[in-house]
């Protein structure tokens, strides 16, 4: 059997952990009816909304962003990486190095 002493011990754990998960219930419940009882209207803004610089009337606009000089990237067909014969004669250069070779190994030889 067990002695009081340690009976006396586990019904106060039990105690104290059964007070302890009370709790948070109640705290949980607290909290979100306090969030259930805000404005359901009201809306968070992250940033202030822009305002203009003062005296930017009398300021003469930015200059226009320079012009792109060849093809955006969406406009250029995708190149193989290793060219055709016909295009390794004419002097291209492959983009990628040559793969190295396949590592070959003996047969496995059954018992």
């Amino acid at each position: 059997m067990i002695p009081d002493d340690r009976k006396r011990a586990l019904k106060r754990d039990l105690a104290f952990a059964a007070m302890l998960a009370a709790a948070g219930v109640a705290i949980s419940v607290l909290s979100l009816g306090r969030i259930m009882a805000g404005d359901p209207q009201q809306i968070a803004q992250a940033t202030p909304p822009t305002q203009s610089t003062p005296g930017s009337e009398t300021k003469p606009p930015a200059p226009p962003e320079p012009g792109t000089t060849g093809q955006r990237p969406h406009e250029i067909p995708p190149q193989p990486a290793r060219p055709d014969p016909e295009a390794q004669k004419r002097g291209a250069q492959p983009a990628l190095p040559p793969a190295p070779a396949e590592k070959v190994a003996p047969p496995v030889r059954e018992k």
